[in-house]
């Protein structure tokens, strides 16, 4: 809340003392947004499986939580096939990044899966990174496992430790399919996206306001110990943060960063991002719908 109530007295005038006095989840329940009303299409799972095409000779190596996961810079990547209810012909998908030590999410949406394609746009999320990428897990799926991006992470002066997960085990990548929900999927439903038109709309949200309100406003809890071995398995969780405060939280962050990302931080109001989200989003569904009923449109009858 104290993030919020800047934006919104900014917004809409100040709070009396009872109102900001008052607990956060009081408030919460007032304030919580519905529930998506995109319903989703039976038999749209979002996702599809694509045979990677290495060589045999020269797997990527199996992440075996190897990784220092307080440490930024280490991403889990998956993509959200925005199909609707047919994986058939093309479509837009989003490529989702999320950091697992500050859990801060990069999207970006590319045509189809090509191999160039989601290339292009990691290199755009390595560029928008307050931190610099340290590994980079991903899943089985072609357009991840190729020699494109086998050669961006590794043929550096720093290589990049590059693993994938084990063949359908999706537990091994929880990150990226956790932070999947709340960002990509929910905020442009289960329609189908089948005009590259759509692409450049989706980077434009992607690349402002929506990493900005995600990653400044939306706080997340990270597990810390499972007890699985209970009676009533109990999970405990830490304090809920945004990735900017696990960001500036972080010894591994240069203090030149911080700076920067404090003086950003400042300038931003989440009501303001919220409503610039709403517009552009509805100018993507409106030229979805405008796609999907002129295909549905019947043909005149011949003469």
């Amino acid at each position: 809340m104290p993030l919020w109530l800047p934006g919104y007295e900014a917004s809409f005038g100040p709070l009396n003392p009872t109102t900001r006095a008052a607990p956060a989840a009081d408030l919460g329940g007032h304030h919580r947004p519905p529930p998506p009303t995109h319903a989703k299409t039976d038999g749209a799972s979002g996702t599809g499986h694509h045979q990677a095409r290495l060589p045999a000779a020269q797997p990527d190596p199996l992440g075996t939580n190897q990784w220092d996961q307080d440490q930024p810079g280490f991403l889990e990547a998956d993509t959200v096939a925005h199909c609707g209810a047919s994986m058939a012909g093309q479509f837009a998908n989003s490529l989702d990044c999320v950091d697992i030590a500050t859990t801060w999410t990069e999207q970006r949406a590319v045509w189809g899966r090509g191999e160039q394609g989601v290339l292009q746009q990691l290199q755009d999320i390595e560029e928008s990174l307050p931190f610099d990428i340290r590994g980079f897990d991903c899943d089985n799926g072609a357009e991840f496992l190729n020699r494109h991006l086998v050669r961006h992470f590794t043929q550096r002066s720093q290589p990049v430790l590059f693993t994938r997960s084990r063949a359908c085990q999706k537990t091994t990548t929880p990150t990226s399919n956790r932070k999947t929900g709340p960002t990509s999927a929910s905020g442009s439903g289960y329609e189908r996206f089948d005009d590259p038109a759509l692409v450049p709309l989706l980077n434009d949200l992607y690349r402002t306001e929506w990493r900005l309100f995600h990653n400044f406003f939306c706080p997340s809890v990270k597990l810390l110990e499972k007890n699985a071995s209970a009676p009533e398995p109990r999970k405990r969780y830490d304090t809920p943060k945004t990735p900017y405060q696990r960001v500036m939280e972080s010894d591994y962050i240069p203090r030149k960063t911080k700076i920067a990302l404090t003086a950003q931080f400042r300038t931003l109001n989440p009501f303001v991002l919220r409503k610039a989200m709403e517009h552009k989003l509805k100018k993507i569904f409106d030229l979805c719908y405008k796609r999907t009923l002129c295909r549905q449109r019947p043909e005149p009858p011949l003469r």
